[in-house]
């Protein structure tokens, strides 16, 4: 599967299913995407390249790792520290529409009180770590 940035300077393609898809409704989501939430496709590391382009760091230059075109600027994808296992990349650049419905939803304690999404799961920050290993596999079965 792949997906581009707005202009299509830099271009990605993923070879592996997601481990979980997500709506993110903190206040950094919100502002990097002039939207209520961003939603992103958690795809493993090892199935995830860029094919085109070079992406920039953007965002608050932190420990999670914000990656965008360069030319127009769109938010492509995440790599947060200490979660090398996988890549957060933005569902809605790809070229199929997949995986853009989130299985849970983050930082609900920042959502605007009148954002909903279809999440199964919601967490008033990130899920606690011990709840990862049932929700990807929640998400695998039923994602087939």
């Amino acid at each position: 599967m792949t997906g581009q940035c707005r202009c299509g300077q830099v271009r990605f393609e993923v070879s592996a299913k997601p481990l979980l898809t997500m709506a993110c409704h903190c206040r950094g989501c919100q502002q990097m995407t002039a939207s209520a939430f961003s939603l992103s496709a958690a795809i493993p590391t090892e199935g995830f390249r860029v094919t085109s382009g070079e992406p920039v760091i953007g965002g608050l230059h932190g420990p999670a790792r914000h990656y965008f075109c360069g030319y127009c600027m769109s938010w492509m994808f995440t790599r947060p520290d200490g979660m090398d296992f996988f890549v957060n990349v933005r569902s809605t650049l790809l070229d199929e529409r997949v995986w853009d419905a989130p299985f849970i939803e983050v930082y609900t304690d920042e959502k605007l009180p009148w954002a909903s999404t279809p999440a199964r799961h919601s967490y008033p920050t990130f899920p606690p770590q011990e709840a990862y290993g049932a929700l990807i596999a929640e998400f695998a079965a039923q994602a087939g």
